[in-house]
């Protein structure tokens, strides 16, 4: 929270007004800034143990190399089922007739269970 005091003056008057905002712990523009792997923040302190900084501009450091190592060592994936898009569409097809059949079912049965009622 930041106090702010605005004063004003005029040829009649001078004013002050007092306002209470709540201000980003790390600006905007900073954040823009930041190149990939570098972060910003701010932490909160327990009234017991009072931090001197509290905020902090850290970067990661990231070897490169290993990634690269670890990505030589991989292995295709085998291909079990080659599929093609008939076969996504029968598929699709097929479902859409399930569920059309599983509506029938449940609207006759709800017709049975008023038809019993009444």
């Amino acid at each position: 929270m930041q106090v702010r005091e605005p004063l004003s003056i005029n040829s009649v008057d001078t004013s002050i007004s007092r306002s209470i905002q709540l201000e980003s712990a790390v600006p905007p523009s900073t954040i823009s800034y930041l190149s990939s792997g570098e972060f910003v923040g701010m932490v909160a302190e327990d009234p017991d143990c009072k931090i001197k900084l509290k905020t902090f501009h850290c970067e990661i450091l990231n070897d490169h190399d290993v990634p690269k190592k670890e990505e030589a060592n991989y292995k295709d994936i085998a291909i079990l089922i080659k599929i093609d898009t008939s076969m996504v569409q029968r598929n699709y097809l097929q479902i859409k007739q399930d569920i059309q059949e599983i509506m029938q079912f449940e609207m006759e049965r709800l017709l049975m269970i008023q038809d019993w009622l009444i």
